[in-house]
C-alpha cells in the first residue's frame, strides 16, 4: 500500500522489538551518553542534551477522523433493534435466510461494541507498564471481529445444510420485507464509517461488516422473491450458504491483516524495501542493520534501525529531517534511529537474522 513516493496511510499493528522510544510531546532531544533522540512533530520544539546513540521519532497524525463515538452509538442502536425484528420474523416465517442474516447482524452489534471500546482505549495515555498506551487494542478488536465472523459462518452453514437435506416451508413475503429493511439499516450504518475505512483497520472491520450485511440483505430479498414465484423451499437455505460464502470472502483479508499485525508484521501499507533503500542512501550512512517496522495500532506505525555513520552522530537536524521524511513518505509516525560509528560488525544485532 505504500512506496517511496507518497503512499496512503498504513493499517498497522504490533509490538516493540526492543529499541522503540515513545515521546508524545513530539520534541527533539540530543542526549550525551552515546545516543541522540529526535522527535519531529507538528508542534516541533526541541531540547538539547547530549548522549551518543541516536533515536529519531516523529508522531504522525492519522488522516482518519479521531472520534467515531456518535457513529458507533447510532450503529449499535439501529442494528440491535433490527436483530430483534429480523430474528422474530425469521422464526415466525420459518426462514433460515432471515435467521442467518439476523445471526450475522448480531455479530455486527458485537463487532461495533468491541471496535468502539478499542477506539476509546487507543486514546488513553501511556502508563509505566503500557508504555505505548493501549493503541494495540484496536488490532485485537479487528482480529476478534474477523474470528467471530468466521465462527458465525460455521453456524449458518451447518443449519443451511440441514435445511437443504430437509426443506421446510418458508414465508417469502416476510423474507422480502424484513430483508429490505436490513438493506436500509446496514447501508446507513456502513455510511457512518465510510470516511475512516481506508485509514483504520479497526474502522474498516466495522465498515466491511455493515457493507457485507447490506449486500446479504439484498440477496435475501432476491431469495424471497424467488420463493414467492416458485414456492421452492430449498432456495432459502441455498441463499444462506451463499451468505456464508460472502462473509468468508469479505472477512478473509481482515483476518489475514489483523493476524499479521498482532505479531508485529510490517503493516500492509508500508514498503519495507523502499524504507531500507531510503535509509541506506542518507548522506553519511555507510551501513544499515536491525531494521524493524511494525504497527502500534490500526492507524499508527513505528520503526527502529541502526545506522552506521563513521563521521559520528550527525546532529538534531539530520534526525528531524529523517523523521519528517519517514512520516510524510511512508507514514511511519514513531521512528528510533541508533547511530553507530564502527562498521566492523561489533553490534550483536548486525546480522539480519538476529532480533
Amino acid at each position: 500500500m505504500s512506496d517511496d513516493r507518497s503512499p496512503p496511510p498504513p493499517q498497522p499493528s504490533g509490538e516493540d522489538p526492543g529499541h522503540g522510544h515513545t515521546d508524545h510531546r513530539a520534541c527533539g532531544h540530543d542526549h550525551g551518553c552515546g545516543h541522540a533522540h529526535g522527535h519531529a512533530g507538528d508542534h516541533g520544539h526541541s531540547h538539547d542534551h547530549d548522549h551518543g546513540h541516536s533515536h529519531a521519532g516523529h508522531h504522525g497524525h492519522s488522516h482518519a477522523p479521531t472520534d467515531f463515538g456518535r457513529a458507533f452509538l447510532v450503529g449499535i442502536t439501529l442494528n440491535t433493534a433490527f436483530v430483534v425484528i429480523e430474528a422474530g420474523f425469521g422464526l415466525a416465517g420459518n426462514s433460515m435466510a432471515l435467521l442467518a442474516d439476523a445471526g450475522h447482524n448480531l455479530s455486527d452489534v458485537l463487532a461495533l461494541i468491541v471496535a468502539w471500546v478499542a477506539a476509546r482505549a487507543t486514546r488513553r495515555p501511556p502508563s509505566a507498564r503500557f508504555t505505548y498506551g493501549y493503541a494495540g487494542s484496536s488490532i485485537l478488536a479487528a482480529l476478534f471481529n474477523a474470528v467471530f465472523l468466521l465462527v458465525a459462518v460455521g453456524a449458518i452453514a451447518l443449519e443451511a445444510v440441514q435445511r437443504l437435506i430437509a426443506p421446510e416451508p418458508v414465508a417469502g413475503l416476510t423474507m422480502v420485507v424484513v430483508a429490505a429493511i436490513g438493506i436500509v439499516v446496514n447501508g446507513a450504518t456502513a455510511l457512518l464509517f465510510h470516511r475512516g475505512h481506508g485509514e483504520d483497520l479497526n474502522i474498516r472491520g466495522v465498515y466491511l461488516h455493515m457493507l457485507t450485511d447490506a449486500a446479504i440483505s439484498a440477496g435475501v430479498v432476491v431469495a424471497g422473491l424467488l420463493v414467492l414465484a416458485s414456492g421452492a423451499a430449498w432456495i432459502d437455505p441455498a441463499v444462506s450458504l451463499v451468505v456464508a460464502g460472502l462473509i468468508v470472502w469479505a472477512t478473509w483479508s481482515l483476518l489475514r491483516e489483523s493476524s499479521a499485525l498482532s505479531i508485529a508484521a510490517v503493516p500492509a501499507g508500508i514498503d519495507a524495501a523502499a524504507v531500507r533503500r531510503y535509509l541506506a542512501a542518507l548522506p553519511g550512512v555507510d551501513g544499515l542493520h536491525d531494521l524493524h517496522i511494525w504497527g502500534l495500532s490500526t492507524t499508527s506505525s513505528a520503526l527502529t534501525a541502526h545506522l552506521v555513520m563513521p563521521d559520528g552522530p550527525p546532529g538534531d537536524d539530520f534526525l528531524a529531517e529523517t523523521a519528517e521524511a519517514l512520516a510524510s513518505r511512508f507514514h511511519i509516525g514513531h521512528v528510533t534511529l541508533q547511530i553507530e560509528t564502527r562498521a566492523d560488525g561489533w553490534c550483536r544485532l548486525t546480522p539480519d537474522e538476529v532480533i
